[in-house]
């Protein structure tokens, strides 16, 4: 049959089959075609696209799948440019999570619907809405390179509500607690690092990651350049410091650069007890044989000694909740405890400690009151 146009439409033309085609030029000469049952139908999708290439919005690359773009995704950008630990836990979700529902689905035929009926599904599997959060931040990067490759028009995990996520109630020391603590810990291995956690709010992983190198003893102060933790197939990992203000200095008070000299002595001892077996990594809190020590052994220990004492279970990192909450109730200013903590900015600061301050609040009320009742 004769192709057929009208005017201003471009390349229309009925088919032998009796579907109408369309077709637009692009820049590097080869044709997107769009097919529909009428005339007018084509000259919809026709006018859709010519608007779309001139706003540089136009997909012009090949259909391909959900996984083949997952695979090359993972394994061509993360990997190269995420740090180990981050690379790992997106290749999981990626594996264990997106590929499994979407991998047979077209990248371009992604729904917002099938993402949210996804979420929903996986909550009602059991999962916790925080790792139902991290999958939507793994597919949302994704999707977002996409766009930026050209591969889709838009990022449609952008259009998807997620589930809220309630904060932890953490397990808060009291000021007497926290000295009841040091106090059955003095005669511990677990003495200086305890002292270091309550006094800086230091992360377990910078706690284990620190090295003699980093703490100055004679002027008092420390410097966090690095972490470490433990990552599936890789085992104990050190990464630098991920933040600028994760890079931090702290200045140490006179109680840690005590429990460090006692701490400092008795690791000289353990080193001539081990002899050529010792490990000389300069690590501050090393395992028994100077090596990094594994965050879950020192944490068994950690949790022995809560029950030693009858404090309540609590996890370790509720220990730099613990140290956040006393300086901020002992009226240290929240800027001062940010800068401590190493969080990015102030805003996290008051919003993670916000049970803190009604009673700080009402200190200000107190103190108008004596000023102007």
């Amino acid at each position: 049959m004769a192709k057929r146009r009208g005017h201003g439409e471009g390349s229309i033309y009925q088919r032998k089959d009796g579907r109408y085609a369309a077709a637009v030029t692009l820049e590097n000469r080869k044709r997107k075609y769009f097919y529909g049952e009428t005339r007018r139908e084509v000259q919809e999708k026709l006018k859709v696209a010519l608007h779309e290439q001139q706003q540089g919005t136009l997909v012009t690359s090949p259909q391909q799948s959900l996984k083949q773009f997952l695979e090359q995704w993972v394994e061509q950008v993360c990997e190269p440019t995420l740090r180990i630990t981050t690379y790992v836990q997106y290749r999981s979700v990626v594996h264990h999570h997106l590929i499994p529902a979407f991998g047979h689905i077209s990248l371009q035929k992604l729904t917002p619907e099938m993402i949210q009926a996804f979420y929903r599904k996986k909550l009602d599997e059991g999962k916790k809405p925080g790792t139902v959060g991290f999958i939507h931040a793994v597919l949302r990067r994704a999707l977002g390179d996409a766009v930026r490759w050209g591969l889709v028009m838009r990022n449609v995990a952008k259009l998807v509500t997620i589930p809220h996520v309630e904060r932890r109630e953490a397990q808060v020391l009291t000021a007497e607690q926290a000295k009841k603590l040091l106090e059955v810990a003095r005669s511990s291995s677990l003495d200086a690092l305890l002292v270091l956690a309550l006094t800086t709010g230091m992360r377990r992983g910078e706690i284990l990651a620190l090295r003699w190198s980093d703490v100055d003893l004679v002027h008092g102060m420390l410097f966090i350049r690095r972490t470490m933790t433990r990552v599936g197939g890789y085992g104990l990992v050190e990464n630098e410091a991920k933040t600028k203000s994760s890079r931090r200095r702290i200045v140490l008070s006179a109680v840690v650069v005590e429990a460090f000299k006692r701490h400092q002595a008795q690791q000289e001892q353990v080193k001539v007890a081990v002899g050529a077996g010792w490990q000389d990594k300069g690590i501050v809190f090393p395992d028994k044989d100077g090596g990094l020590w594994s965050p879950d052994r020192m944490v068994r220990r950690f949790d022995k000694l809560l029950k030693q004492i009858g404090l309540p279970h609590m996890h370790f990192h509720d220990l730099r909740h613990s140290a956040a909450t006393i300086l901020l109730a002992a009226g240290v200013h929240p800027k001062k405890v940010q800068e401590l903590l190493g969080h990015s900015s102030i805003t996290i600061t008051m919003d993670v400690y916000s049970h803190v301050l009604p009673s700080m609040q009402q200190d200000v009320a107190d103190e108008m009151d004596n000023l102007f009742g």
